[in-house]
């Protein structure tokens, strides 16, 4: 096969697996994970399920795609906010209150979204940890950059960053934050994050 049947091979498969991802999505927020199966994906997109396995081996890993997928969209607005203007300090601090209002409006918000959020706690850690790695040299990356500026004292950057991604797991992890009352008591994200800065300091 030439390098450009090839391509075109690729990318009509790669249309195929977009298409299939879609569409589970759409039926996993309308109908929920748990009644959503291969055949509804398979029907809707007038397919049979066969020609839906060629592309994912089953429903699990059409879930871990979707999963990698949110988490990619998630990383490049965080990469965005850690390349954008203003101190080191600042850019932390918008990061963990991006993350919390990613969380909440795009896991949340939505029950059905919801439930694709702790299948993948649940099942698909491995996409979860990867995403986490990719974070976790994110902030390292910036609280060094705040270390060469004077901004921060000498540090491991990688155990800082490990220890902001620690801290800020209230502010972003989905069944807590579910849980979070919205009573008086509650510490705004922003005072979190500023509390998490005097450490780094």
């Amino acid at each position: 096969m030439s390098d450009l049947s090839s391509q075109v091979v690729d990318a009509s498969r790669q249309e195929n697996v977009e298409k299939i991802l879609d569409t589970a999505e759409r039926l996993f927020k309308h109908y929920g994970y748990s009644k959503t199966n291969v055949a509804d994906i398979a029907r809707d997109l007038s397919m049979s399920p066969a020609n839906i396995y060629r592309f994912f081996s089953s429903k699990a890993e059409i879930h871990q795609a979707l999963a990698r997928r949110m988490l990619s969209v998630q990383y490049e607005a965080l990469k965005a906010n850690a390349a954008g203007p203003g101190s080191v300090e600042e850019r932390l601090k918008s990061h963990l209150i991006l993350m919390h209002r990613i969380t909440v409006e795009t896991m949340l918000e939505e029950e059905r979204v919801h439930e694709m959020v702790l299948v993948a706690l649940d099942q698909q850690w491995p996409v979860i940890e990867e995403h986490l790695t990719r974070i976790r040299h994110l902030l390292a990356g910036l609280i060094r950059e705040g270390i060469d500026a004077g901004e921060f004292r000498a540090q491991d950057p990688m155990v800082a960053a490990e220890c902001f991604i620690c801290f800020g797991v209230t502010l972003c992890h989905p069944q807590l934050v579910a849980k979070k009352g919205r009573g008086e008591d509650e510490v705004e994200p922003l005072v979190l994050a500023e509390y998490m800065i005097r450490a780094l300091k």
